[in-house]
């Protein structure tokens, strides 16, 4: 890639998720207000999070195609973002035992130089397990999931708390949607696959 790349995240696990591509990438961490605006739905919520998110690296880079990402969990109409501590993540696991949560993941991406971004939101279906508080608790007690949308980290011990899950892309689920982000690279004119082939003449 003759253009940077740049993930808007300080997120351990979505850069995990991007090395998948086997391009070259830089980070940081964007400081923006997750807090919702009165009447905006989930999906407005996110799609301008996730363009802030991207936005935000003009602070720091002069040139890059920024990848900007958010998500919420919504449940009987109710977003639901982090947990932020451990009462609050059981109250919102206690909700979800035996019930159906759809998470919303916002991508951007962000191209400095010109201006021009692309946003898109994907959806993806939690069935949760009937969960006993004990079980709940044992979970959080585990994995501490404060600052996860939906107080659960999927990647992790969190696949035990599932009874099905729906979605085109199980990436999506921990916070970047691979297969439309390759999506959005190619409308921006990178081909991830040619990319590999010019990276192996390259070296």
């Amino acid at each position: 890639m003759k253009t940077p790349l740049i993930l808007a995240s300080s997120s351990p696990f979505r850069q995990q998720i991007l090395k998948k591509l086997n391009l070259p990438f830089s980070s940081f961490s964007p400081d923006v207000d997750e807090s919702h605006l009165c009447d905006e739905s989930p999906d407005k919520l996110v799609s301008r999070l996730s363009v802030l998110k991207a936005k935000a690296a003009n602070d720091k880079f002069k040139e890059g195609l920024v990848i900007g990402s958010d998500q919420v969990a919504v449940h009987d109409g109710k977003i639901l973002g982090k947990p932020h501590t451990k009462e609050n993540a059981i109250k919102q696991l206690q909700s979800f035992s035996g019930n159906k949560v759809k998470f919303l993941t916002g991508l951007c991406l962000y191209d400095i130089a010109t201006n021009r971004y692309e946003v898109l939101v994907e959806p993806f279906n939690v069935h949760f397990k009937k969960l006993t508080l004990a079980q709940i608790e044992a979970y959080c007690d585990a994995e501490t999931p404060y600052q996860c949308a939906g107080s659960f980290k999927s990647e992790g011990l969190g696949i035990c708390l599932f009874e099905k899950l729906e979605g085109s892309d199980p990436n999506s689920l921990i916070g970047l949607p691979l297969i439309r982000l390759t999506e959005l690279l190619a409308r921006f004119d990178v081909d991830v696959l040619l990319s590999q082939q010019k990276s192996m003449q390259v070296s």
